[in-house]
């Protein structure tokens, strides 16, 4: 494997700045290793980051997630942990060849429709559409084909849309069992996901085109069925199912039709886009970037970014396209692919780095490696004007101009993910490299950037979750169906290594709830003693001043956490540190633990997981506390609170009275509202507190035992609160404790419910097999023990009962043979005699 070239290390902050520096190490992808963190700055306070943002023409989904989140953390770690003055600088793709495909099929197929519309509208009561009916669906046709043609090579060329279901399974039935492409044993991935997602396109199409009436149905013009579409809106329904294949077909017959100077084509989609990811963002709690770059506000800058890399002699113009000379670079002493050389040759990177509307040809290229600074514009392509010709940038060039001009020639940290690395990345570094040279020979002087930083990937069954693969989940949906929370999903990650790849399983998503969970229950108890003991009760309650064990413990647990955030930003070790110091803290069962001990790890805790972005609002105070505990979702709804924590008490009191024995009091229970009388409000905690008073007062009225006071308790508990999404735990000698239902107090009552349903089935089945059984020996039953024998050819002779006395030869059956005979005979009595007894019972 080739070997990275040599890393330069930033230069040593001043001695001021060391003492304040942390003891930060940070993988290094141009390492490979783990490097100690020195900011450019000085002082060692600031930093410049920036950050490869989204390519705009789909909804984010959750791969996306997983590098945006992985990257809030780390940024919020630097900013807000180690307290460096970040400038966070990321860009949007706004072009690219996968935007330029996109917003150009689309506005094409928006047009395509257009046209139909105004030809359905313009028929008049009686004048047939069928023409434009017919014109759709031989378009679909040829679409469908076409699309078979080019991406699912295994099947007929000319399977129909009736054909391609039994088609697509003689070609790649193997492939939607989970099998390799190859079917040679080797796992599925990528290439099997990409298949699927071409199979489901094709489907889609086959069934819109499956769902219009045959050539041999009344409604045909010409021999070609007819859509009978009398309004938009059945078009829509049609071309909806079928624009996968459109798509692309009307985009091969019209795309020179569109001008490359109107931008807005192109920027329609992307600006919808960036908005919607955004809006993503700031769902999942993802801070915004200080500042934010865009590739069609940098036209100009980046034009004058390439004519300085081919004026320094390391590009070259072909046919007004501009290539970076890697050959160039080298000779002089440039490094070319510091992060992954070991993919320099890999054409399948290199054209998936080019991009899908590059041309094929390369001959004319210095090395096949070169790659495009500045595009010659096709028909049908945005275009800049340039010394070249009109042009594009390349993918490439407009990170190398939008970070140089806002960082400078040298910054501290580059992020992505990991996918980038090579090429793009590699590219990035050495087209800013050849940029910011100023003699020929200094190249190895200078170094770009110091840190660059590739976050996992997210996988699904061994496949990264791909816009291009269209196996994902949007972030939209997956937190709009609850499959996920902005907090949920952010442990995951931190559960994990941001730069290691993550596959979504059951246990990781359980791990993730339980350590959620277990810090969701320690707020609660902490606010709970907060809430009883108060600042002024600190030594109530075995409570006493002083220092504990697990004031030293905390102690460590902060060290610790620091050390781990140290080596890499490892959230994985900070995460079961934080676990750690809580299951230690439950180990005490809260006794001859001083408040000020609780209250100092439920603050610290507090702020490290405010610190990880686990909570969009910061911790407050809550009346009465002192120091603010805790995160969002571990409080009932403050509108609940005038009712429920009045209810809970009453609750209590009933409880205690009933406990004790004896008749209940209602003097003790504090003012109780008459039987009759109703709340003004439809508001159902009102309801609750409500209908609780009236159940108690009537109870009171008829006498009822203490039993039934308990089961109007539990009652409240089990029904009315828990469909309001509120727990009360019941404690001994305290007040019940009102918290909101969590996840594993739902999975507990599923479970139970899930054991009583199985106990109930296995019941039934055994009843069920019992009854057949006792049938079915009712049945054998109706034989009488003295005909069982004379059917068979065995016997020649049978006494009065029935039981043979000769065998077929008219010898005399064995004694040991008529005992035997005789067993059987008694036993088939007993059925008969219960047969006879069961009839005459009517059973």
């Amino acid at each position: 494997m080739a070997s990275q070239p040599p890393w330069q290390s930033p230069p040593e902050p001043s001695e001021s700045a060391k003492s304040r520096l942390p003891n930060l190490r940070i993988y290094n992808s141009l390492t490979r290793t783990k490097t100690p963190f020195l900011p450019l700055d000085k002082n060692g306070r600031k930093v410049g980051w920036y950050a490869c943002g989204p390519t705009v023409y789909d909804d984010s989904h959750l791969g996306h997630a997983r590098n945006y989140v992985s990257t809030d953390i780390i940024r919020r770690i630097l900013q807000d942990y180690f307290k460096f003055d970040l400038q966070f600088v990321m860009n949007i793709t706004d072009v690219d060849d996968k935007i330029i495909l996109a917003a150009r099929q689309q506005y094409l197929l928006r047009q395509w429709l257009e046209k139909f519309r105004k030809n359905n509208s313009e028929t008049t009561n009686g004048d047939s559409n069928d023409g434009v009916d017919a014109e759709v669906k031989e378009t679909t046709e040829k679409a469908f084909g076409a699309y078979i043609k080019k991406n699912l090579s295994l099947m007929k060329e000319d399977t129909s849309a009736e054909q391609f279901e039994e088609e697509s399974d003689k070609a790649y039935g193997h492939v939607l069992q989970g099998k390799s492409a190859a079917n040679d044993g080797s796992p599925p991935g990528d290439k099997e996901a990409k298949i699927k997602m071409h199979l489901n396109i094709a489907r889609s199409a086959a069934s819109a085109l499956r769902s219009l009436p045959s050539s041999s149905s009344p409604s045909v013009t010409n021999g070609v069925a007819a859509l009978s579409i009398d309004d938009s809106a059945a078009l829509d329904d049609f071309t909806a199912k079928a624009t996968g294949v459109l798509l692309p077909y009307i985009d091969s017959l019209h795309a020179s039709t569109v001008q490359g100077t109107d931008h807005q084509i192109f920027t329609t989609l992307t600006k919808r886009y960036e908005d919607r990811f955004f809006n993503d963002m700031k769902a999942l709690n993802v801070r915004y970037p200080d500042k934010v770059t865009r590739v069609t506000d940098y036209g100009p800058q980046i034009v004058d970014f390439v004519k300085k890399i081919e004026d320094n002699g390391y590009a070259y113009e072909h046919e007004g396209s501009v290539y970076y000379d890697i050959n160039a670079w080298e000779s002089s002493g440039g490094a070319y692919a510091r992060l992954e050389p070991w993919n320099r040759n890999d054409k399948e990177l290199q054209a998936d780095g080019e991009g899908s509307l590059t041309t094929k040809q390369t001959s004319f290229k210095r090395s096949a490696a070169d790659f495009a600074l500045w595009k010659a514009s096709k028909p049908g392509e945005p275009s800049w004007s340039s010394p070249w010709g009109e042009g594009r940038p390349g993918w490439h060039i407009e990170c190398s101009a939008m970070a140089s001009d806002i960082l400078g020639e040298r910054f501290d940290i580059h992020s992505g993910g990991i996918d980038l690395a090579f090429p793009h990345h590699d590219n990035e570094l050495a087209q800013s490299e050849a940029y910011w040279c100023q003699n020929p020979g200094e190249h190895g002087q200078h170094q770009w950037v110091n840190y660059f930083l590739h976050m996992g990937h997210l996988s699904i069954s061994g496949s990264k979750m791909s816009k291009s693969l269209k196996n994902f989940t949007t972030i939209k949906q997956a937190l709009a169906d609850g499959a996920w929370t902005p907090r949920g999903l952010r442990v995951v990650f931190l559960l994990g290594n941001w730069r290691d790849g993550l596959e979504i399983t059951g246990d990781v998503v359980k791990a993730g709830l339980a350590w959620e969970e277990r810090v969701s229950n320690f707020f609660i108890r902490v606010r709970d003693l907060q809430n009883r003991l108060g600042p002024s009760s600190s030594a109530a309650n075995g409570h006493a001043n002083g220092t504990s064990e697990l004031d030293k413990q905390l102690s460590e647990a902060q060290t610790k956490f620091r050390d781990a955030l140290s080596d890499s930003f490892d959230t994985s070790t900070a995460m079961r540190v934080i676990s750690d110091l809580i299951t230690n803290y439950n180990s005490t069962d809260g006794k001859q633990v001083p408040l000020s001990t609780t209250l100092a790890i439920g603050k610290w805790i507090t702020e490290m997981v405010h610190m990880f972005g686990l909570d969009p609002q910061p911790a407050k105070l809550q009346p009465g506390q002192s120091v603010a505990i805790g995160w969002s979702g571990i409080d009932i709804p403050e509108k609940a609170k005038p009712f429920i924590q009045p209810l809970a008490q009453l609750r209590d009191r009933v409880r205690e009275q009933a406990i004790r024995g004896g008749a209940i009091n209602l003097s003790e229970l504090g003012r109780m509202e008459d039987a009759e009388t109703t709340f003004s409000s439809n508001q159902p905690y009102a309801n609750a507190n409500a209908d609780f008073q009236r159940t108690i007062v009537g109870l009171h009225k008829r006498g009822a035992q203490p039993k039934e006071y308990l089961a109007a308790c539990d009652h409240l508990r089990d029904t009315i609160l828990w469909n309001l999404d509120i727990y009360l735990e019941d404690r001994e000698n305290l007040p019940s404790l009102i918290r909101p239902l969590s996840q594993s107090l739902r999975q507990e009552r599923k479970d139970r419910e899930a054991i009583l349903l199985q106990k109930a089935s296995a019941k039934e089945k055994a009843k069920a097999d019992a009854e057949a059984a006792e049938r079915e020996k009712l049945e054998k039953g109706k034989l009488d023990p003295k005909e069982m024998f004379k059917n068979s050819e065995e016997y020649s002779a049978w006494d009065a009962d029935g039981l043979p006395t000769k065998d077929r030869d008219g010898q005399e059956v064995a004694k040991s043979k008529g005992k035997k005979l005789r067993k059987e005979w008694e036993r088939q009595k007993k059925l008969h005699e219960a047969f006879i007894a069961a009839r005459g019972s009517g059973a």
